[in-house]
């Protein structure tokens, strides 16, 4: 590969990056990963102070997999501001940032618009929980697509409903309000759970329907992941959805989902694998293939991917080559980092077509 950065440029940068990177600790409280780590070199980030910094936004889906690459990456300092990814996708479009984060993959009407040619780099895959504050009952509820759909509908309005008890049989459900929790800011979390709900529910496909932000029939919304399972965790009798890494960590109980097959599965790293397993042919042809519903005893039903969109022609060509050397990075042994976070590992195949895709990059190699 060549070399970047030489000489004098190589100073220049340095200031550049340093002065980038002060500009943008005062983020940190919004979600701003700002730290590094281990190289995929295996350096020690004795040269820490010489390194490019990259910023990218998007996505809360995949900011517990950015904060633990921007710790642990070296050969960049990586920031990372979780605003959404209609946020993250305004800001690559803009130009603001080295990389935005989608959820919600652009569309053919989408990437024309954009500024420049533009690839979608899968680098998670991760479910969304459905979680729920109801006194006396413990994880594990069990929902199907119709009774979910039906509560986000506002059609379902206590948790002792037929549909509900149908759902549970032998659960003693409570005589309470159901209180609906949902993303207010254009969210790809949002476009994955509302592709789900149009993919099992008629009534929803030609209601509400799919995408970033949603014309809600019911519910109060909440800024980022963390503001819905605020929501959920402080009002009784609530339900919402949030990335499962949000819902372990905050200790948040969730549903089983009914899934194409017909069996309740729970949301996890391994039922998130076998959707996309399900879906490897569809997504070697495009890997802006949904895996919502898929087929499979075993497949949990709302899960996706998020994308990195990165910039096929650069105008930055050093800038450009550190973003495809932390991508090739974090989608290979960056995988292993973030297991504990409830992400499922790519599969190969996506992989190896990241990889080609990477290097389609001007100026990557």
């Amino acid at each position: 590969m060549k070399k970047f950065f030489g000489g004098q440029r190589l100073i220049i940068g340095a200031i550049i990056a340093t002065a980038m990177l002060a500009g943008c600790k005062s983020d940190d409280a919004a979600g701003t990963a700002s730290t590094t780590g281990t190289s995929a070199s295996g350096t020690t980030g004795k040269d820490n102070a010489a390194a490019v910094s990259l910023i990218g936004a998007g996505s809360t889906f995949v900011n517990p997999a950015m904060s633990t690459w921007a710790d642990q990456y070296k050969d960049a300092k990586v920031n990372y501001q979780s605003l959404g990814s209609g946020a993250g996708i305004a800001q690559y479009k803009q130009g603001t940032v080295d990389f935005g984060a989608t959820d919600a993959p652009l569309s053919d009407k989408e990437l024309k618009e954009m500024p420049t040619e533009t690839l979608h780099i899968p680098v998670v895959a991760g479910a969304e929980a459905i979680v729920y504050n109801v006194p006396g009952v413990p994880t594990g509820l069990k929902l199907s697509g119709d009774t979910l759909a039906g509560i986000f509908l506002g059609k379902i309005v206590k948790w002792n409903d037929p549909a509900l008890a149908k759902d549970n049989p032998g659960v003693t459900l409570p005589d309470m309000a159901i209180a609906v929790a949902h993303r207010a800011d254009g969210s790809g979390t949002t476009f994955i759970f509302s592709d789900y709900l149009s993919a099992v529910s008629p009534d929803w496909a030609k209601g509400p329907g799919k995408g970033k932000t949603l014309n809600w029939p019911v519910g109060t919304g909440g800024k980022g992941s963390d503001g819905v399972a605020g929501l959920v965790k402080q009002s009784p009798g609530s339900i919402g959805y949030v990335e499962l890494a949000y819902a372990t960590q905050n200790k948040m109980t969730f549903a089983q989902v009914k899934n194409a097959a017909g069996s309740f599965v729970s949301p996890s790293p391994e039922s998130t694998s076998a959707a996309a397993n399900e879906a490897l042919t569809a997504l070697q042809k495009d890997v802006r293939t949904s895996i919502v519903n898929e087929g499979g005893k075993d497949s949990y039903p709302i899960c996706g991917f998020t994308y990195v969109l990165v910039s096929k022609m650069p105008k930055d060509a050093a800038k450009s080559k550190a973003v495809v050397d932390f991508l090739k990075w974090a989608i290979g042994p960056g995988q292993k980092l973030i297991v504990d976070k409830q992400y499922a590992p790519l599969p190969q195949s996506i992989v190896d077509l990241n990889t080609a895709a990477l290097s389609s990059v001007q100026g990557a190699k």
